[in-house]
């Protein structure tokens, strides 16, 4: 920190070593030079700051063409959802109506500035979800748009819709379309917005983030929108797992195994299984056994 510092200054540079993404930073800089000493013994400090303004707005521009994530430590889950859409849509408001976060929620624009984790719980699994920020603000983060398996496109018009899928780039996760505040419209116009969307054939929903009207739904449509199976465990003699292990379609025991512990399908002496893909409860199976969503497997070691 300079001699004499304005108060401004200390307060950027503080946000500055706080940062979680390469865009705080740039922000927190912006201040900071802003705020820099003018005087002649401040000249190499403005200098430092532009070279290190610099290289971070390049850095940005570089991992933006490259769609990789500038976020560091959001590991991605076996479902990962992403929320997306301009500024004060409400994706905030839909964030905390579906998970376990604590989103700030605010009138002010941008105010996400990093990515927000939540998760929810449906159908006995466990979905992240991740708010990012506002889709053409210079915290959005395509990285974290390209990696999900879902997108849930947050607007509150039509005419946004299309708009917003231009900002997505190359991202392949499907499409769910979260009208949102609607609880500002009657009956005839949500039916006549309903009837527009069916038009086009997208897979929508009818949200408020205030009234909490459509969340159920948009929660079973966030759960079956993934491919993939839920395959329970148990141990002998005790009741299943409450939490399944998450598989791709095609699974078969020898893959939950491993997923459980590398290596530990060597160790297995029996396996036993309950559920869709066997022929009676408690059925002796191989390995290379075929497994179906909801099946229970018992592995037995001795």
């Amino acid at each position: 920190m300079p001699v004499n510092a304005h108060p401004e200054y200390t307060h950027a540079e503080k946000a500055y070593h706080l940062a979680q993404t390469p865009e705080e930073q740039v922000k927190a800089l912006e201040t900071m030079i802003s705020y820099a000493p003018a005087h002649k013994g401040g000249e190499n400090l403005r200098a430092q700051l532009k070279t290190r303004y610099k290289k971070l707005k390049e850095k940005i521009v570089k991992s933006k063409k490259s769609g990789k994530s500038t976020q560091v430590g959001i590991k991605k889950d076996d479902m990962q959802v992403a929320i997306i859409g301009f500024t004060n849509v409400g994706k905030s408001s839909l964030l905390d109506k579906l998970t376990n976060a604590s989103p700030k929620i605010s009138d002010v624009q941008f105010s996400t500035r990093s990515p927000v984790i939540g998760m929810m719980g449906v159908e006995s699994v466990s979905i992240q979800m991740i708010e990012v920020p506002a889709a053409s603000s210079m915290f959005f983060d395509k990285g974290l748009v390209n990696s999900a398996d879902t997108l849930v496109l947050v607007v509150e018009n039509f005419l946004d819709i299309s708009k917003l899928e231009k900002e997505l780039g190359k991202a392949q996760g499907k499409r769910i379309i979260a009208l949102n505040k609607v609880d500002v419209l009657n009956e005839n116009e949500k039916r006549k917005l309903s009837s527009k969307l069916q038009s086009k054939r997208y897979d929508f929903v009818l949200v408020s983030g205030f009234t909490s009207e459509g969340i159920e739904e948009l929660k079973s449509k966030i759960f079956t929108s993934f491919d993939k199976m839920r395959v329970f465990t148990k141990e002998p003699g005790k009741k299943k797992s409450l939490r399944p292990i998450i598989m791709k379609p095609g699974a078969i025991v020898e893959d939950v195994s491993e997923k459980i512990l590398k290596g530990f399908s060597k160790k297995v002496k029996e396996v036993k299984i309950w559920g869709p893909s066997s022929k009676f409860a408690g059925q002796t199976v191989g390995m290379k056994h075929k497994l179906r969503d909801l099946d229970v497997v018992e592995f037995r070691t001795g």
